[in-house]
């Protein structure tokens, strides 16, 4: 049941129960998008020992998609779910995938639930600093019904982040909570730069109940602080540095420690404006 990936919600399936969860928040996005859902299973032959496993395996490897599948339909019933089984790397299928996808996701391997962890090299870490649209981590645990939580610095790929979160608190029929952090050293009194942004979204997005701070602080300690009664927080990659494929310091942070599931913006069209 391959099918293209374009436009889709793609969200990488695995065999664990918190892979499953990551498909009930993909599917719910893809819902609240009006976009299909692709579901991608890989297996990677070169890390086992021996030969490739015989036909048992891919028996397996569909068994697991029909699963995800009725996993989404359950969460998403009108949400068209296509799937599809490859050799290789989950992740870079996945960067594959985000050439054409409107989102890509994946789980994030426990993470949140390990502080001392700090894995660079995990999947959804090497997913949310390569790929070219926006990376969905899901977690283990069910979100709570709080807002959707956005952290914003005035950059311009801050500006294209909160232009996202709006749209998607719309589509989701939620509140927003924007959240500008100054950092405690800076005290550069430009409180109303956040209220000012989220005024013009505002405007156009009347159905969204939207709510802005801007506190002193540490960022990745305010906004993981948020997090924690957000359905979902929404982060850009990073703030105005020259590298795009890495991740900024309150990025990674939200990413491995947010108990909430998490979406990286980056890649989208006019990331260097508010549009305004």
């Amino acid at each position: 049941m391959a099918a293209p990936s374009h436009g889709a919600v793609v969200v990488g399936v695995g065999r664990s129960a918190e892979d499953l969860t990551t498909v009930r928040t993909a599917a719910g996005e893809a819902a609240a998008h009006d976009r299909p859902l692709h579901l991608l299973h890989a297996f990677n032959w070169a890390a086992s020992a021996g030969p490739a496993p015989a036909g048992g395996t891919r028996v397996d490897a569909e068994n697991v998609l029909e699963k995800a599948r009725q996993v989404a339909g359950d969460a998403a019933p009108d949400v068209p779910v296509s799937g599809e089984i490859v050799e290789g790397s989950p992740v870079e299928a996945l960067l594959r995938a985000a050439d054409a996808a409107f989102l890509v996701a994946l789980g994030d391997g426990g993470m949140a639930t390990c502080p001392a962890c700090v894995p660079a090299d995990a999947p959804a870490v090497e997913l949310a600093s390569r790929a070219g649209c926006p990376v969905l981590v899901g977690r283990t645990e069910v979100a709570p019904p709080g807002p959707l939580l956005v952290g914003y610095d005035g950059s311009p790929g801050s500006r294209a982040t909160l232009r996202y979160a709006f749209d998607c608190a719309e589509r989701r029929g939620s509140r927003l909570l924007a959240v500008r952090v100054v950092e405690t050293e800076r005290r550069d009194g430009d409180d109303g730069l956040l209220a000012e942004a989220v005024n013009r979204h505002a405007v156009r997005h009347p159905r969204v109940a939207a709510s802005c701070q801007t506190v002193h602080g540490d960022p990745g300690a305010v906004l993981l602080d948020r997090s924690r009664s957000a359905q979902l927080a929404v982060v850009g990659a990073r703030g105005d540095g020259p590298v795009r494929s890495t991740l900024g310091a309150v990025s990674q942070h939200l990413l491995y420690h947010s108990p909430a599931p998490l979406i990286v913006v980056r890649g989208l069209d006019g990331d260097a404006g508010d549009g305004s």
